[in-house]
């Protein structure tokens, strides 16, 4: 399906420091809430999107699960 999301390009070069593999070590927590959710089926999650890629961009749903789960809660508004 060829979903429309606003995707986080993990191998993204920065100015300074030039990788975001040399800001975290290996053992880091965020390396393994990446894994996890990459193993994840998120087919829940997907049926709220429009599967035609029309529309506005949505963050990646991938991406979003990972944030909440590294800070462990949702922001409040």
């Amino acid at each position: 399906m060829a979903y429309n999301f606003l995707r986080g390009d993990r191998d993204q070069p920065f100015l300074l420091p030039p990788d975001l593999r040399d800001w975290l070590p290996q053992d880091h927590l965020a390396w393994f809430v990446r894994d996890v959710t990459d193993q994840l089926d998120l087919a829940p999650f997907l049926r709220g999107y429009r599967a035609d890629g029309h529309g506005h961009p949505a963050y990646d749903p991938k991406t979003l699960l990972g944030v909440l789960a590294a800070h462990g809660r949702p922001a409040s508004g």
